[in-house]
């Protein structure tokens, strides 16, 4: 007798499982146990990173994430601006800013300005304000094409109306539309700031002293120190603590927008 519609696709699925158990049951019974339980999980090792890696590590990868971030924001907000403004010079600039930063990666950004900055005009910049600029001017960049595609997707009447009850074009949009495209926006902001708080391990390469450490050289060097990869582990796991949580809220920030909408 011919399967219904509804058979073939329990079937299909059903295969589907058994092939995803198979795979998962093979790797358990390939993989050395033993030798993963020295190597990543040693509980002696783990307790020696405490409580540094939440004092020290972490606390300094959130205080850099949330430096870059702010500045991130304030600047893509002028840059999307700068886009959508009628004056040609201002479109070119922000177009040439937002194109040159979402070409050189993160980590030339970095090593610019914290070395070449200082050699160039012989100022020391302090640490977390080479940081700040550092994730930051990356950031707005992508913060910055964010903000115009919000900004882009509140009705027009929305400015029309303002503009008919005597408000000028700048007033309007700081009253009116940006905190309306800030709403729109809120979820791939999160997401911004996801990927700024795993870019901040690029902050290594400026040299940092022990109080200084953030989570990627923390492990790194407790990896050194215990010849064990257990360290890493740890700080991926730190990580997963600022980063899950992020990813919750942006779930959830979507699909309130959905619901709104």
């Amino acid at each position: 007798m011919a399967m219904t519609r509804r058979q073939r696709a329990r079937a299909i699925r059903a295969v589907q499982y058994a092939a995803l158990i198979a795979l998962l049951l093979a790797i358990v019974l390939a993989a050395d146990w033993g030798e993963l339980r020295r190597a990543f999980f040693d509980a002696e090792v783990a307790r020696s990173l405490f409580p540094d890696i939440i004092t020290t590590a972490l606390v300094n990868t959130v205080v850099y994430t949330l430096l870059g971030f702010g500045f991130g924001l304030v600047l893509g907000v002028v840059l999307a601006l700068m886009r959508l403004s009628q004056v040609p010079p201002y479109r070119w600039l922000a177009v040439a800013y937002i194109e040159f930063f979402r070409g050189v990666p993160a980590l030339l950004v970095f090593i610019a300005l914290g070395f070449g900055v200082p050699l160039a005009f012989q100022v020391a910049l302090d640490r977390y304000v080479t940081v700040m600029l550092a994730l930051g001017l990356v950031g707005a960049a992508y913060i910055a094409e964010t903000m115009r595609a919000g900004i882009q997707a509140v009705p027009k009447g929305q400015m029309e109306a303002a503009r008919s009850l005597g408000m000028s074009h700048s007033r309007a949009m700081a009253s009116i539309i940006i905190p309306q495209a800030f709403r729109i926006v809120l979820p791939p902001l999160t997401n911004e700031l996801v990927l700024l708080t795993k870019d901040s391990s690029l902050v290594y390469l400026l040299g940092l002293s022990l109080d200084q450490y953030e989570l990627s050289k923390f492990g790194r060097d407790a990896l050194n120190q215990h010849r064990s990869l257990t360290p890493i582990l740890v700080a991926g796991v730190c990580y997963l603590i600022i980063t899950v949580p992020l990813g919750h809220l942006v779930r959830r920030l979507e699909a309130r927008s959905a619901k709104a909408r």
